[in-house]
C-alpha cells in the first residue's frame, strides 16, 4: 500500500511562467533551476580553489575579506548579514583568519557583546593577489561584460524573490495556512 504524501503548506506564489506551464518532466534534474545554480556555485568554488590555495585562503575566507576590503571595523553580525551566514558559521572562520594573521577580532568598547573585525596589514596586502585570482575567474566565466552584469543582477533578484517568498515582504514568515491541493 502506498502512503499518501502529506499536504505541504505553500508560500503564496505567482502562476507558473508560460514556458513551464506545459512541462511534462518537471522533476527531471536538468529542469531544476535550483540545481543549475547549485552546480554553478560548485563550479565557481572549484575554479577558485587552485587560485586561493597558494594564498592560504578558502572560498568563504575570500568572501569575508571582500566584505572587509569594502568596510573595515565591522561586527561579526554585519559580516554575517552581508554573506547570509550565521555567527556559528562565521566564528570559526574568523578565528582561522585571525590565526593566519589576516584579521584582528576585538570586543566593541561600547557593547562588549559585539566583536569587531578589522584587517591587519597582511590582510590588506592580499588584495592585489586576490584581485589577480578574481580576474582569472572572470575570464573563466567567458561572458561579455554586459552579460556578466545582467546575469549578476538576475541572480541577486532571484535571491531577493526567493527570500521574500520565505520571509514575506515585511520580513515576517508568510502565512502558511494555505494547503496544497
Amino acid at each position: 500500500m502506498r502512503a499518501t504524501p502529506p499536504k505541504l503548506p505553500l508560500p503564496d506564489a505567482s502562476p507558473r511562467p508560460a514556458a513551464l506551464a506545459n512541462a511534462t518532466d518537471d522533476l527531471k534534474l536538468s529542469n531544476q533551476l535550483c540545481f543549475a545554480t547549485y552546480a554553478a556555485a560548485h563550479a565557481f568554488t572549484r575554479v577558485y580553489k587552485p587560485l586561493l590555495d597558494p594564498l592560504g585562503l578558502t572560498y568563504p575566507q575570500y568572501l569575508v575579506l571582500l566584505v572587509l576590503w569594502e568596510q573595515e571595523n565591522v561586527t561579526v553580525r554585519e559580516i554575517g548579514e552581508r554573506l547570509y551566514l550565521d555567527s556559528a558559521t562565521l566564528s570559526p572562520l574568523l578565528k582561522r583568519l585571525e590565526t593566519a594573521g589576516l584579521v584582528r577580532r576585538t570586543r566593541d568598547a561600547r557593547d562588549e557583546r559585539q566583536v569587531r573585525i578589522t584587517l591587519t596589514e597582511a590582510g590588506r596586502g592580499l588584495k592585489g593577489p586576490v584581485r589577480q585570482a578574481w580576474d582569472r575567474v572572470v575570464c573563466a566565466v567567458g561572458l561579455p561584460e554586459a552579460e556578466f552584469e545582467s546575469l549578476k543582477r538576475q541572480l541577486y533578484q532571484l535571491r531577493e524573490t526567493l527570500e521574500a517568498s520565505v520571509t514575506g515582504a515585511d520580513g515576517a514568515a508568510p502565512d502558511r495556512g494555505r494547503e496544497a491541493g
